[in-house]
């Protein structure tokens, strides 16, 4: 890998550009699935390659290739320069980017399994005594469970002299039972919708869940939906559990403070925002409750997002986004940062895979605990819905306008937890949304919830981050039905 990126290095030396970045990426991934009692997926796969950012004139080039040869390489620093010369700015010489030390490192992400070490049927094992548990559950149809693993071998280098290699893995595993009475479906996951729980971890993720354990509870619940009544459309307060409160952060706060979504870049495809720069540092977002900062270190968390250094080779750092409620930075890249005055980067570039232009993500986005827990919020509550686990999403192009559903709730009366609720969805726009939160559960409720399917960009890259949350509650919502009776 070192010698590839060397060899790139040296071809834009020699041609005079005035900065270069070079991605060496191998890409081992893993994937299995079962339905019900039969293997629906079993996948496995590899991806080598190189991709190459130039800055020439004031302008910016990418290319990529699979083929590492001597002269695969010079066609695609070629490439890449032919691209920033076509985006030559007569006004810039040199696209402005904000400092960044010199980094010479190297990273692994320390794991106690490895993934790709554990047998195919000893994953399958797993696989079938879950969805057996499930299927002996009495009205249940179906039952689905996955794992999914990813093994990133990475070593980047600039024109400056940052020399960086990196090794991480994600490793991914859930399941969903299905009920069903001719008339009805209900769906229940776990330990999260949208195929679980991902994390920065090896096969311990898998090992440290209970998921035998949980099956029949889910199941149980699924079929129980079937006969519960529909939520109520009123206003109430709603009580939110942390998987949905990373799926909330994620949808209205997180794709907001893209600064490359903000200042206009993503607007042909995935739109805008509604936090534009003249509300940095002055807006209140929210209730002074409400922390929100950003976190890629390897040495702080396990998220999906985590990594040693950004594909920019900006090294991996906190920044607080949102302090006592006032919103107060962006996650950014070295020319966004320059866009707006500030002084370096946060650390938040990546890319799918060497074949993908790196953008603005996020990575692990997380809100502050508060005090106490899920149960003592809920004796605080006098009249409300407790949701749980997403189902549904739908969000405008500026990020302002949202209504989301989830799997299943319960309704609240006189602080007692009463009730089973199907169908439920909730609406409202972000900021007042935000400011109507009122209460975060405590640090032992907090967990970091993996999101493996994160997309932005054109071709899209999909991405897995992470949001470190606990439940929360939020004053007089607009709740209801997501289909008719």
């Amino acid at each position: 890998m070192k010698d590839v990126a060397e060899l790139a290095i040296g071809m834009g030396e020699t041609r005079g550009v005035a900065g270069m970045e070079v991605r060496v990426i191998e890409l081992e991934s893993e994937e299995v699935e079962l339905r019900d009692y039969v293997p629906t997926t079993l996948n496995s796969s590899e991806s080598f390659g190189i991709g190459i950012k130039v800055y020439r004139n004031g302008g910016w080039g990418f290319a990529s290739t699979s083929d590492l040869s001597q002269a695969g390489i010079e066609k695609t620093v070629k490439r890449a320069i032919e691209i920033a010369d076509a985006n030559i700015n007569p006004y810039l010489k040199d696209i402005p980017l904000v400092d960044e030390p010199v980094h010479v490192d190297s990273w692994s992400l320390p794991i106690h399994y490895d993934p790709f070490l554990v047998s195919v049927e000893d994953k399958l094992a797993l696989l079938d005594e879950i969805n057996r548990a499930c299927l002996g559950v009495r009205g249940i149809g179906a039952a689905l469970s996955s794992m999914s693993f990813q093994r990133r071998k990475q070593y980047f280098a600039n024109l400056a002299g940052s020399r960086i290699e990196q090794i991480s893995y994600l490793s991914g595993v859930g399941y969903v039972a299905i009920a069903s009475d001719g008339n009805d479906r209900q769906v229940r996951s776990f330990p999260n919708a949208f195929g679980g729980q991902y994390a920065a971890m090896g096969y311990e993720l898998v090992y440290g869940l209970p998921l035998v354990e949980q099956a029949e509870q889910i199941a149980e619940e699924a079929v129980a939906l079937l006969n519960a009544p529909d939520c109520p459309s009123r206003q109430c307060d709603i009580l939110l559990d942390g998987s949905q409160m990373a799926l909330q952060l994620h949808e209205t706060f997180g794709h907001s403070v893209e600064l490359d979504r903000v200042l206009g870049f993503e607007a042909n495809f995935a739109g805008t925002s509604v936090l534009t720069t003249d509300k940095k540092g002055s807006l209140q977002f929210s209730s002074d409750v409400v922390n929100i900062y950003t976190d890629a270190r390897p040495s702080r968390l396990s998220g999906a997002g985590t990594y040693a250094y950004d594909d920019e080779g900006v090294e991996a750092q906190r920044a607080d986004l949102v302090t006592n409620g006032v919103f107060v930075d962006y996650l950014s890249s070295r020319d966004t940062a320059a866009m707006i005055g500030a002084t370096r980067s946060n650390g938040s570039v990546r890319a799918s895979g060497w074949n993908r232009v790196p953008l603005i993500r996020q990575s692990n986005l997380c809100m502050e605990p508060g005090e106490g827990d899920l149960e003592e919020l809920i004796a605080d509550t006098k009249d409300g819905i407790l949701m749980k686990t997403n189902k549904s999403w739908s969000i405008d192009d500026t990020r302002e306008n949202f209504q989301f559903g989830t799997e299943i709730a319960w309704e609240i009366k006189n602080g007692k937890r009463t009730r089973m609720l199907k169908n439920p969805t909730y609406s409202g726009l972000t900021s007042a949304f935000w400011h109507a939160c009122d209460a975060v559960c405590g640090v032992d409720e907090w967990v970091i919830w993996g999101i493996p399917n994160c997309g932005k960009g054109q071709p899209e890259q999909i991405l897995a981050i992470s949001h470190g949350v606990s439940p929360a509650r939020f004053r007089k919502i607009d709740v209801g039905v997501n289909r008719a009776k």
